[in-house]
């Protein structure tokens, strides 16, 4: 075993694209692993410098995105899942939950060359059916160059096609699909009201402002690179994060006039609770809750499509300096209003 431990872990290549249920190699980060323990393993990473959507922000210095970082942890845990835990490669995969901690920020400053990332990634738990592994709950904890920077811990299930199409058969049957009815992908925030340049990275159109609560609309567009590498049947994850993200960062900056350019995701803790159909509208309902530290906003948030939950997330926002002042009054004010 201790002759495994001791194998460098390679950054030359990636993992095949198939093993981290990705079509674009240029999509796909993961390039190397190896078995520590019966429930431990090191996943390697590099961390792109410049990326279409997880390097359009307004925030400096230069930083890697923490939904690069998500989708870096999820990657991981479909890789495992295939890798070491013999889950076929055909199999569909259920997100249950996600919780991504940044643990030091300072790790995620972007230097002269790709960030070299180690993940050692821990078996806290397996779920199975009739004998078999059909689903895995991973500790993860990512290194940049050497530093800490995030944990994760994700809960997944994966299934045989057939039953993952039986299953979604019977959740739409269930709902009015027709006539189709989502937002408009026309009609978007202005990009700088949420921390990016580029509008195609935009996932919100029209928002209300009420009292210590803002409800947006998100857009779903299909066309994203990022966001929809291949067809999918549903609202993925990774648009869910950045809905989510981009909801708190706006409520952020309407009730507290927090500036987008100052505000990084800092914690995110996440339920999928249903699928989120395309031909439904999508909208988030953001509340603030009590800071933790007087440095961080936070938000619960519920994405629901015509008031049904598909989603949840408690999400937290780090300012670059702490909430003083007039601000911190107002800030108590909503957190017990």
């Amino acid at each position: 075993m201790s002759a495994i431990q001791d194998r460098k872990l390679s950054y030359s290549n990636t993992v095949p694209c198939g093993s981290v249920h990705r079509a674009a190699i240029c999509e796909v980060f993961l390039t190397d692993s190896v078995r520590v323990s019966e429930d431990e393993y090191l996943i390697a990473a590099q961390l792109p410098r410049v990326h279409s959507y997880y390097s359009d922000h307004v925030a400096a210095p230069a930083a890697y995105d923490p939904l690069l970082l998500v989708e870096v942890f999820r990657q991981a845990s479909i890789y495992a899942a295939h890798t070491f835990l013999s889950a076929p490669l055909d199999n569909k995969f259920i997100f249950v939950s996600g919780e991504l901690n940044i643990m030091d920020p300072e790790a995620l400053r972007i230097g002269a060359r790709p960030g070299r990332g180690e993940i050692r990634a821990h078996q806290a738990e397996l779920k199975h059916r009739d004998g078999v592994v059909t689903g895995s709950t991973l500790d993860l904890t990512l290194s940049v160059d050497g530093t800490e920077a995030a944990t994760m811990r994700t809960v997944c299930q994966w299934m045989p096609g057939t039953a993952w199409d039986r299953m979604r058969e019977k959740g739409r049957a269930a709902l009015t699909l027709t006539p189709a009815r989502p937002h408009h992908t026309g009609r978007r925030v202005a990009p700088i009201a949420v921390g990016r340049t580029s509008a195609q990275n935009i996932v919100l159109a029209e928002a209300e402002v009420r009292d210590w609560e803002v409800r947006t609309q998100v857009v779903v567009d299909q066309t994203n690179p990022a966001l929809f590498d291949h067809p999918l049947d549903h609202i993925p994850g990774a648009l869910i994060f950045e809905g989510f993200r981009q909801s708190a960062i706006y409520a952020a900056n309407e009730l507290f006039g927090l500036s987008p350019r100052s505000l990084l995701l800092s914690r995110v803790e996440t339920d999928f609770t249903r699928f989120g159909e395309f031909e439904l509208p999508t909208d988030c309902v953001v509340r603030v809750v009590e800071s933790p530290v007087p440095d961080t906003v936070a938000f619960e948030i519920s994405m629901v499509q015509e008031d049904q939950q598909i989603a949840r997330a408690r999400v937290h926002l780090a300012r670059t300096s702490p909430i003083t002042g007039a601000l911190e009054d107002r800030f108590a004010y909503a957190a017990s209003a």
